[in-house]
């Protein structure tokens, strides 16, 4: 009689002990000196990691610190532009172009300052508590809307 062999168990490693939870205002607070890491800066600011490196991409002028192990160090003013990338994507609903322009157009450093800038609305769509306006659109550009409006409709038709 011969005595079959088992596989060897599976070894269990022990469950590492959870890192104790740190709030926003510890983590801002107690930033070391080399900056936060990319998931501590995407935990401030309540997003994905990921989605800090898409913005990196999107965005020519975030540019966080990065170790020589490749590794991102985000600071305070990087924070501050993330922030305010986050707030015109997610609050004011710009499009990741619309929102390059703006920052573009009205200086990344006046809108950090907070300093007020006019932002064009349009007329289709009014903020609530206001009135439609009526369109001053002349004559001409008129005619110019209706022909591109017959062109598209005319495209629309052929690929029916």
């Amino acid at each position: 009689m011969t005595r079959k062999t088992l596989p060897a168990a599976p070894k269990r490693n022990k469950p590492k002990a959870a890192a104790p939870a740190r709030s926003v205002t510890q983590l801002v607070a107690g930033m070391p000196e080399r900056g936060l890491k990319i998931g501590e800066a995407a935990e401030v600011l309540g997003v994905e990691t990921y989605v800090l490196r898409f913005w990196e991409t999107q965005f020519p002028f975030l540019k966080p610190r990065h170790s020589r192990t490749k590794h991102r160090f985000y600071h305070d003013h990087d924070l501050e532009v993330l922030r305010l990338i986050k707030r015109l994507l997610h609050q004011e609903g710009f499009t990741i172009a619309g929102a390059n322009k703006y920052i573009r157009e009205n200086g990344l450093e006046t809108l950090l300052a907070g300093e007020p800038t006019t932002v064009v609305r349009s007329e289709l769509a009014p903020s609530a508590g206001e009135t439609p306006q009526k369109s001053a659109v002349d004559g001409q550009t008129r005619r110019v809307l209706s022909d591109v409006r017959r062109d598209l409709e005319s495209l629309h038709k052929m690929l029916e």
